[in-house]
């Protein structure tokens, strides 16, 4: 339990706000006359038909005004007991427990997924406002498209986490002694026609280590997807050939079911962290399976001592450097003891010193723990001297490589040589970057303590530092220098932006087209080059001579590998003709002979007098460079004598890590399971007869509990006065009934996910425009995922989007169960209109929907609330008896009055308005998160849910 003042604060002032409501209803609708003194007399004002029965004013009394106040005590209590409650229940710790058992338990794991990714939304808003400022533009429209991919990146890295811990599984045994095996294996992506990668023969044993090398977007990330079954289960991918995997066949067996004994890490960890803290992230594996909570306890404390992150347990995982992440996702990886781990690019952003802690772990696992560890890595000479085998992947073909040691050759890539480049000498004055004392603070941490630096032009210069130390944070304060920053570029305070370019660590919030082609093109335009002036730069960073293949640039940017990503980042910025560019990690993602391709390019503008400050941890790139390094430790910048030597890899079994002798397959596995409902299968089943049959069921008591006032006179008399209290009553119950009916289809990893991600979304969205009349953006998002994921999809988006936002600011009451049902029908409905229309067609067609969609919601929101917002005595008041035609005309002069020509018609301006502006965009957006592939023929109901995916957008090379 936890204790918040806020929403009782809002409680008693809505209550207020109630009572004199009612006070004013009274008063206007000649129902403020009593028996007493009147304080004031008003000319009555009768309508005309149909509306003969509504006098308006009259006279007042003071006796009338007391009961019409306390004729609003009864509501006004209710709803300070809601705010009451609101302040004693701990819901996200509720949704916690909800979610491990119990007929709501995929729908509370929904949620709590939701509430958990609130956080990271407004994180993802700043970041890429933050980046349209790095590309020299205001915020505007195309705001929300980078966001909304940015999320649902987030929200598909999420799903593959969930899939690959096992979320909705049934464990099956694993063959110890072949980990691996693929013969004749081709691996395709959905919508591709030529395979992606080819196979012949790997077999791979217990107890080594397999490092995986190969060139930008080789396909190395593929071959681990497929590996891990993502490809194929998730990404919408194909997979032929023998390929089994612990000994079952990958197609036929979906990673929830092979999670004790197929350990994943994926690039960028924190992406696919499901839990705020990180012993729960750990231990998630277990929990999920239903592992009792002492022996999941236990089991996470030995695997966090024996990976040396024992003091990381109580951290968010929100706070976690790059370095720590990776290990708090090898822990999570191995804590049910797995016969083959899968680890991508374990290297990348991190520090000599991490790097050589990772690489001592990943022996340790391997060689001493018996465990299959296969690594796909641009940096093999680090893992060569505790590798047993290297694969390289070129051409689309796996082959064996060579296994050499960093200390036999020295640099392992073209780029990184030793002796540098002859030196160019830089104009002395002025400087192209002057920074005095500048001091970046993230609310109490200082991350730059007064660092200065000057650069002169066609200088390069490069910081260095360990994890943490606040390279980034110096790069954007430079680039996006606050008010009264000494920041000097060209010889005059900084004012334009394309005199300085960054390109930073999250640089995929840089795009906003849907293809490379258009996204070069864009940046062709704006800054007046000719066209195909950026796309052809990108190309040469990749390293093509000729002309790059079509499908290429009409490709989704995020649908590239990491480095290639990279590269048409590094081009966009470049468009500008800045006089200082500035990247965070250069060498992210790149193979050996990509970084030399970028040593060249970026030698080349440092000849052409462009400064270039590099914030990295490759100090053998920056030696081949000739750069000038800066260490940064702790905030502090300070200057190193130039022309550092390139650093060998340091010797890994140094820092081996005591993982425990015994083989991993050998792990007795008899924890005590929890009793309780089984785990399903992902991937929602065709609904059933009897599921079919309660939805319809609740849908129609929700509808009757919306429309009591006017269906009441089917209630005999005597049981008139109780309709009002069961329809409070029913509402709640009948939402209820809808979550569990629909339950098994959020226990798809994906579709939890994706409900989770887009709820706290729209709950956000809900949030921001609250207390603004009739603006509901929501609606916006409700209608484009009801279309694009089909109409139970919108029907539990609208149920779970009202949910969260009421929890998140403490408004949960009597009315909360009508706004989830309302928000839910507009959801479904998009999801029912025709399918067949498309373009702009299909986006006219929304927004005439949205239109209707608009007034409908205001009109039944209205209709059940009537009766208690003006209470009785009023010419509008809800009569008990009445004929049918008076309490309709009582209720639409109601409804004009209060919200029909004002709250329903800016909602329904503002929804049209909205889809016409952002509906393609989000709809594509949407659609590349749908899971697209088709079932098998002849394949059953659970074979069926297994193999739906989604459209691969997941970081790739």
């Amino acid at each position: 339990m936890t204790s918040r003042l806020g929403p009782l604060r809002a409680a008693v002032a809505l209550a207020a706000g109630f009572v004199a409501v009612r006070v004013v209803y009274r008063v206007v609708f000649h129902g403020a006359d009593g028996s007493g003194t009147p304080l004031w007399t008003l000319p009555e004002l009768r309508l005309p038909a149909p509306f003969a029965h509504v006098v308006l004013f009259g006279r007042v009394t003071a006796d009338g005004l007391a009961d019409a106040a306390t004729s609003a005590v009864p509501i006004a209590a209710t709803i300070l007991v809601f705010g009451l409650l609101n302040v004693v229940v701990d819901l996200p710790r509720l949704l916690a427990r909800g979610g491990r058992r119990g007929p709501l338990r995929g729908a509370a794991r929904t949620l709590a997924v939701a509430w958990a990714a609130l956080p990271a939304l407004a994180d993802a808003v700043r970041a890429v406002r933050r980046a349209q400022r790095l590309r020299g533009e205001r915020g505007s429209a195309r705001l929300l498209s980078p966001v909304l991919e940015r999320t649902l990146e987030k929200a598909t890295a999420l799903a593959a986490a969930l899939e690959l811990r096992g979320m909705g599984g049934r464990p099956v045994d694993g063959a110890c002694l072949s980990p691996v095996e693929l013969r004749g294996v081709a691996l395709q992506h959905a919508h591709r026609a030529p395979p992606t990668l080819r196979v012949a023969d790997l077999v791979l044993a217990p107890g080594t280590l397999t490092v995986v090398a190969g060139a930008t977007g080789s396909g190395k990330s593929t071959l681990l997807r497929a590996l891990a079954g993502l490809h194929q289960h998730l990404d919408g991918g194909t997979a032929t050939g023998t390929l089994r995997v612990v000994g079952h066949d990958r197609d036929a067996v979906p990673p929830r079911d092979t999670a004790r004994l197929v350990g994943v890490v994926l690039q960028h960890p924190r992406d696919g962290f499901a839990a705020a803290r990180v012993g729960d992230e750990i231990g998630l594996t277990l929990e999920l399976r239903g592992v009792a909570p002492l022996i999941v306890a236990a089991r996470v404390a030995e695997v966090a001592e024996r990976v040396g992150i024992r003091h990381l347990l109580e951290r968010g995982t929100a706070t976690l450097s790059a370095g720590e992440a990776l290990l708090v996702a090898v822990a999570a990886a191995v804590v049910d003891h797995p016969i083959l781990l899968l680890v991508d690019e374990p290297l990348a952003d991190l520090d000599p010193d991490m790097r050589a802690r990772i690489v001592g772990l990943l022996d340790a696992l391997a060689h001493d723990a018996g465990v299959s560890v296969v690594a796909a890595e641009h940096r093999v000479a680090e893992l060569a001297a505790v590798a047993d085998r290297v694969v390289e992947i070129g051409d689309g073909v796996l082959r064996d490589g060579t296994l050499t040691h960093a200390s036999d050759t020295g640099p392992a890539d073209p780029g990184q040589a030793v002796e540098p480049e002859p030196e160019v000498r830089p104009v002395a004055d002025p400087p192209a970057l002057h920074v005095t004392a500048l001091s970046v603070s993230h609310g109490s941490h200082p991350a730059v303590r007064g660092a200065s630096l000057s650069v002169a032009r066609g200088e390069v210069v490069a910081v260095v530092g360990p994890n943490g130390a606040g390279k980034s944070s110096l790069l954007t304060a430079m680039a996006l220098p606050a008010k009264g920053a000494a920041v000097v570029v060209g010889g005059s305070s900084r004012r334009k932006p394309r005199r300085i370019a960054l390109v930073p660590d999250a640089s995929d919030d840089l795009f906003v087209c849907d293809t490379v082609a258009a996204e070069c093109a864009r940046a062709d335009r704006r800054h007046g080059l000719v066209r195909g002036t950026t796309a052809r730069r990108w190309r040469e960073f990749l390293g093509g001579s000729g002309e790059h293949p079509a499908t290429a640039t009409e490709r989704h940017p995020r649908d590239l590998s990491v480095g290639e990503r990279r590269c048409l980042a590094i081009a966009l910025q470049l468009a500008g003709g800045p006089r200082v560019l500035m990247i965070d990690e250069p060498t992210r993602g790149l193979d050996p002979a990509a970084r030399a391709l970028m040593a060249d390019t970026l030698r080349g503008l440092a000849a052409e007098g462009v400064a270039v400050v590099l914030a990295t941890h490759d100090r053998d790139f920056a030696a081949g460079l000739g750069a000038r390094v800066l260490t940064m430790v702790a905030g502090v910048l300070a200057q190193e004598a130039p022309g550092p030597r390139p650093e060998a890899a340091p010797a890994a079994t140094a820092r081996r890590p005591a993982i425990s002798s015994r083989p991993a397959t050998a792990a007795p596995h008899h924890e005590r399971l929890r009793r309780g409902h089984p785990l399903t299968r992902a991937g929602a089943t065709q609904l059933g007869r009897t599921t079919l049959l309660a939805l319809a069921a609740a849908n129609l008591v929700a509808l009757a509990a919306f429309a009591w006032p006017l269906v009441a006179t089917a209630v005999p008399d005597q049981a008139q006065a109780a309709v009002p209290a069961a329809s409070l009553a029913l509402a709640p119950l009948a939402a209820l009934v809808v979550l569990a009916a629909l339950d098994g289809s959020v226990r798809s990893a994906h579709t939890l996910a994706l409900l989770g991600t887009l709820a706290a979304i729209g709950a956000a969205v809900r949030i921001v425009g609250t207390g603004v009349g009739g603006v509901e953006a929501v609606f916006i998002l409700l209608i484009l995922a009801g279309r694009a994921f089909g109409a139970r999809f919108g029907l539990l988006l609208g149920l779970l989007t009202i949910a969260l936002s009421s929890m998140v600011w403490g408004g949960i009451g009597p009315w909360t169960p009508f706004q989830m049902f309302a928000c839910a029908w507009v959801g479904a409905g998009a999801g029912l209109l025709p399918r067949r229309v498309t373009g702009r067609g299909e986006v006219a067609m929304l927004a005439g929907y949205g239109l209707v969609a608009a007034f409908a919601f205001g009109l039944v929101m209205n209709l059940w609330f009537w009766p208690f917002a003006v209470g009785s005595g009023t010419a509008i008041s809800y009569e008990p008896g009445a004929p049918l035609g008076q309490n309709l005309a009582s209720f639409l002069i109601y409804s004009l009055v209060t919200s029909t020509a004002s709250w329903d018609a800016l909602r329904a301006l503002t929804t049209i308005i909205g889809l016409a502006l952002v509906g393609r965009a989000v709809l594509a957006a949407l659609r590349r998160a749908k899971p697209v592939l088709p079932a098998p023929p002849g394949a059953d109901a659970a074979t069926a849910a297994s193999a739906h995916g989604a459209v691969p957008h997941a970081t790739r090379t």
